[in-house]
C-alpha cells in the first residue's frame, strides 16, 4: 500500500520538520487514523515530492522529511479545459476528474445558457473551493503539480487568452474531427453548459481560432464531454499515446 500524500505549502528539504496544516492533520489523525512513525509523502504543488515520517504528540502532527524525489507525473501534453459555468456538483466532478486526467489549467467562463450566475464575491469563494478539490485530486492521483483553476469574464475572453496550438470548441453538430497531436503539443477545449453553446458563442470561439469539433454521434453531457476530450488526447499522444 502506498504512503498517504499530503499537500504542504512549504519548501521541502530533507531533515526539516514541518507542522501538517490543520486540515491535513485532521485527515491524517482522525480520518486515516495514522500513528506515530508511519511514512508519508509531501508535495507542495511546484514539482517533486518528499518522503517523510509522521510525528504525533497529542493532537499535534508533524512530518519529518527524510528524502527529496524530483519525480514528475505530468502529461506530455499541455491541456487546457475551458468549461462553461454549470451546477456546482457538476463542476466539482469536472475539476476532480480533469485533474486526474492531467489537465494543466481549467478556465471557467459564463455562457448564455449557464444556469449558474456568480457575482465577484461568490466566484472567489467557489474558485477557492475548486482549487481545494484540485489539490485533493493531486494528492489522490500522484500529481506533484497542481493545475491552475482560473475564471474568465466571458467565453470570448477565455478563448482569446488561449495560446494553445490546437484549439477546439465542442459542438455536437460539427463535422470536424480531433486532430492528431504529438507529445509536447498544447491543446485547448471549450465545453458548453447544459444545452450547449449558442450559435453566436460557437462563432465567437471560431473567431478566436477554435475549430468546431464533435466527439461522435452521441450528445454528451457537459460534465462528460470535456473529460472525454482530455482522455482522447491522452490516448492519442499523451500519457497513453505512442511517442513516435
Amino acid at each position: 500500500m502506498s504512503a498517504p500524500r499530503f499537500f504542504v505549502d512549504a519548501t521541502l528539504e530533507p531533515g526539516a520538520r514541518l507542522a501538517l496544516p490543520e486540515r491535513a492533520a485532521h485527515h491524517a489523525l482522525r480520518v486515516l487514523r495514522l500513528v506515530h512513525g508511519v511514512p508519508l509523502v509531501l508535495f507542495n504543488g511546484r514539482g517533486g515530492e518528499a518522503r517523510a515520517r509522521l510525528t504525533v504528540e497529542g493532537q499535534q502532527a508533524w512530518a519529518d522529511i527524510v528524502q527529496w524525489d524530483a519525480i514528475e507525473r505530468e502529461s506530455t501534453l499541455d491541456l487546457t479545459l475551458i468549461q462553461a459555468l454549470v451546477a456546482t456538483d457538476k463542476l466539482d466532478w469536472v475539476v476532480e476528474k480533469a485533474t486526474e486526467l492531467g489537465v494543466a489549467r481549467i478556465v471557467l467562463a459564463p455562457a448564455a445558457r449557464s444556469v449558474v450566475r456568480l457575482n465577484a464575491e461568490r466566484l472567489e469563494r467557489r474558485l477557492a473551493h475548486w482549487r481545494e478539490i484540485a489539490l485533493a485530486a493531486c494528492a489522490q492521483c500522484g500529481r506533484n503539480r497542481v493545475p491552475q483553476i482560473l475564471a474568465a469574464v466571458s467565453l470570448g475572453a477565455a478563448c482569446a487568452a488561449s495560446a494553445a496550438r490546437h484549439r477546439h470548441v465542442l459542438a455536437p453538430a460539427a463535422s470536424g474531427a480531433l486532430l492528431s497531436a504529438a507529445p509536447g503539443d498544447s491543446i485547448a477545449f471549450a465545453v458548453g453548459p447544459e444545452g450547449g453553446f449558442t450559435a453566436d458563442e460557437i462563432e465567437t470561439a471560431r473567431t478566436a481560432g477554435f475549430a468546431a469539433l464533435s466527439l461522435g454521434p452521441r450528445v454528451m453531457r457537459t460534465e462528460t464531454a470535456g473529460l472525454a476530450a482530455l482522455a482522447a488526447c491522452q490516448a492519442l499522444a499523451g500519457d497513453w499515446g505512442r511517442s513516435g
